[in-house]
């Protein structure tokens, strides 16, 4: 079973903990991935963000790991996030544990974008 990405714009897509190799993430055409899931938030058996960052890496992919709790986003996680998508190669993959993390975090900056 694929791991389900949900489209949120034409630049950003987010999905549960990507499971894929990432030159799968590049095949579907992304170019950038932000990691949202803190190191081993669940458990040990999760990838630690520095091998993910260069496992990414050597795919092409440019990767940057901005850890955000869950249930606890903070104004400057919705800034950080925000400058991400206005600086990273898109189109961009974010991921979280469910995907939910990085909706909010979308939602937000847009909101805020909005507001400016």
């Amino acid at each position: 079973m694929s791991t389900p990405i949900t489209p949120l714009s034409d630049s950003l897509a987010v999905a549960p903990n990507w499971r894929r190799r990432h030159g799968g993430c590049q095949a579907a055409g992304y170019q950038s991935v932000i990691i949202n899931r803190p190191d081993y938030e669940g458990g040990e058996s999760q990838p630690a963000s520095a091998d993910v960052i260069k496992a990414g890496e050597q795919a092409g992919l440019t990767v940057v790991y901005q850890p955000v709790v869950s249930g606890a986003i903070t104004p400057e996680d919705v800034k950080a996030f925000r400058q991400y998508l206005d600086t990273l190669p898109a189109p961009v993959l974010a991921y979280c544990r469910s995907g939910t993390r990085c909706t909010h975090l979308y939602n937000a900056a847009k909101q805020e974008t909005s507001q400016s």
